[in-house]
């Protein structure tokens, strides 16, 4: 496919219809680092918020290296997939280290910063250095899929191939920074999962579903698996101070977080285990105050919660007692919050 018109088209209308995004003011390539990594599976609506607040108090590569990882997970407390901003301070520290805190321009010392693959180094290249670099996510991966008719199932090899293979043409040309988010901007508002406006799409002519009355069918999602379940059992440690004794987390669930201390299982046995690991005494409720759910993208947790009353310890590295004003000073996940509010 040929595609120097409808790049011509896709620019054409991106500039006039394009939303005001923070993140399109700019061509500074660590803010557009930054809004990449949160966008990562997260809505826009959602995004903005933190994306202000945190460059706020990040505003480049050098401040986010120096802050303390807490500093960094308070700040995308509730923002979720807490793995995206461990690796962007570990990347950030890196850019400190390897590259005198300026994002590289090179592709390949790009790719090989934690956390940057080949999407956000592919947006980071066409955006900020306005590279002919490719970039394909939901949103284009679906519009791709379209105009070509890709009907194998997304996350196939041969699928990423070809829609990789276009994408690159596609970025080949005048602007492709603004071309990129041309696409993306077209699929999270025209060419849509359900009910597509193909009527005031700019690629229309060009749209082989379109043409055969296929949208609704492409792109062919890959198949999905239900959440496991786990049971897990929470252990709220509260003192005669109104303190509560709080685990960094270290395991694939909320890894660098802090929280209640968790185990797998479902009894009162599980509860006193988790006290005598960390160290901590008191008294144990006779019953569980709650059992509460949490859905994760491959588990959904069923929390039995157990108090432990009076509690004592020592503070020592990953542990430690805090008042419920300290949370907002500290990088904790949603569940955290639940299981306090389950506890009473």
């Amino acid at each position: 496919m040929d595609w120097a018109l409808p790049r011509a088209r896709l620019l054409s209308w991106y500039d006039a219809c394009a939303r005001d995004l923070p993140w399109r003011r700019t061509r500074d390539p660590y803010a557009i680092w930054v809004s990449e990594v949160m966008l990562q599976q997260t809505r826009v609506e959602t995004v903005i918020p933190y994306y202000q607040r945190f460059l706020a108090r990040f505003p480049n590569a050098q401040a986010l290296a120096a802050a303390p990882l807490d500093d960094v997970l308070s700040h995308w407390s509730g923002l979720g997939y807490y793995r995206r901003a461990r690796l962007l301070h570990q990347g950030a520290q890196t850019v400190l280290r390897d590259h005198g805190g300026v994002l590289p321009r090179d592709a390949a010392l790009r790719l090989s910063l934690p956390g940057i693959g080949r999407y956000t180094a592919g947006a980071i290249g066409s955006i900020a250095f306005d590279l002919p670099e490719p970039i394909v996510d939901g949103n284009v991966a679906r519009v791709l899929s379209r105009v070509l008719a890709i009907d194998t199932p997304l996350g196939e090899r041969g699928t990423e191939v070809r829609l990789w293979d276009a994408a690159t043409r596609l970025a080949v040309g005048e602007r492709p920074g603004a071309l990129n988010q041309a696409v993306m901007e077209l699929g999270a508002r025209v060419c849509v999962p359900i009910n597509a406006r193909c009527g005031g799409c700019p690629l229309a002519e060009w749209c082989v579903a379109r043409r055969d009355g296929r949208v609704e069918a492409l792109p062919v999602p890959a198949p999905k698996k239900a959440p496991r379940p786990v049971k897990l059992v929470a252990l709220v440690a509260r003192g005669a101070d109104e303190r509560f004794w709080l685990l960094r987390g270290e395991g694939s669930l909320f890894g660098g977080l802090w929280g209640f201390p968790l185990l797998e299982g479902s009894g009162r046995q599980h509860a006193e285990q988790l006290a005598g690991e960390h160290g901590l005494s008191g008294k144990l409720a006779s019953k569980a105050n709650a059992t509460i759910t949490h859905v994760l993208t491959h588990r959904a947790l069923s929390v039995k919660v157990f108090v432990l009353n009076d509690a004592s310890g020592k503070s020592k590295d990953g542990l430690r007692a805090v008042n419920e004003a300290e949370l907002g000073l500290l990088g904790v996940a949603r569940l955290t919050r639940k299981i306090l509010l389950a506890a009473g």
